[in-house]
């Protein structure tokens, strides 16, 4: 009879700790907005450089290149323009770490040097736009009136990305390779006559903004499920981009000397002088 009640209050107690338990689950539940919590891109590191001697460099040159937001290899730096969940557009990255402190920005110089650094509050205060405007009014009595037009710093604007790169071959392991020096966002400012010019915004070096760039997620098209980083499109190349200017005496770029089709047939050229290069150091 003793085992029996003691078997009982045993039989109690452990129902009671499971209503317990389910109650407090109940109280507190979780859901996941997708096939598993993610959390893979908050442990990514920067895709590690290959070690690199002055000596081994046998050849180097400077390029620069323009990544336009509007073509569709290039889209996932330009969306989502508002910032969901995980996902934000490459702008949106660039912001929110200057403003945190965690990335550093030099402005845009003539020379693309990194000699002035600009923090988040400089670069916003240098963006707003405050003018004065007489209007008319559009109904009777067509009067006219005077107003203060405030312009503030549009991320939806900035619609290109600069890239200064250099290529250089490597003797030890007898390879051409490319190693990004530092980028620039450019906004596309719209003028009074309607049109809209490029606007470069600051450069950042590169280096230093890798650990940002590889813990920020960059839509993958064709599989969501193999996330990548800013960080791996950069260094993998998965993008597309066109030449405006190469390492030269004149220090200048394609466009003062060459325009239209003949501008992108001269970025095609250099392009193709880098491939022709590696090609001829081999025999076969």
């Amino acid at each position: 009879m003793r085992k029996l009640v003691v078997f009982g209050c045993l039989i109690l107690v452990f129902c009671g700790f499971n209503i317990t338990s389910s109650a407090q689950t109940m109280e507190t539940p979780t859901y996941v907005n997708g096939l598993v919590v993610d959390n893979a891109t908050g442990m990514k590191r920067p895709v590690p450089y290959a070690p690199l001697r002055e000596a081994d460099i046998m050849w180097k040159k400077r390029i620069w290149r323009e990544v336009d937001f509007r073509q569709k290899m290039n889209q996932g730096f330009y969306y989502p323009i508002i910032a969901h969940e995980n996902w934000r557009n490459f702008i949106t990255v660039v912001c929110e770490a200057l403003e945190e402190g965690r990335l550093a920005a030099y402005e845009y110089e003539d020379t693309d040097e990194f000699l002035n650094e600009i923090s988040f509050d400089q670069f916003v205060a240098k963006q707003s736009d405050t003018s004065y405007k007489t209007l008319r009014r559009s109904v009777p009595p067509y009067d006219e009136y005077d107003t203060i037009i405030v312009k503030q710093f549009e991320p939806s604007q900035v619609m290109r990305l600069r890239i200064k790169e250099d290529w250089y071959f490597d003797k030890q392991r007898s390879q051409l390779l490319v190693k990004i020096i530092a980028i620039c966002p450019v906004m596309m400012k719209e003028l009074e006559s309607g049109d809209k010019a490029p606007q470069p915004l600051f450069w950042i070096p590169y280096e230093s903004a890798r650990e940002v760039f590889a813990q920020a997620p960059f839509f993958n098209r064709s599989n969501s499920a193999a996330q990548l980083s800013y960080d791996e499109v950069f260094c993998n190349r998965i993008f597309d981009s066109y030449i405006y200017k190469e390492e030269n005496i004149y220090d200048r770029p394609i466009q003062s000397y060459a325009t239209g089709i003949d501008a992108l047939l001269e970025s095609d050229r250099i392009k193709q002088n880098l491939m022709d290069f590696e090609q001829s150091l081999w025999q076969y």
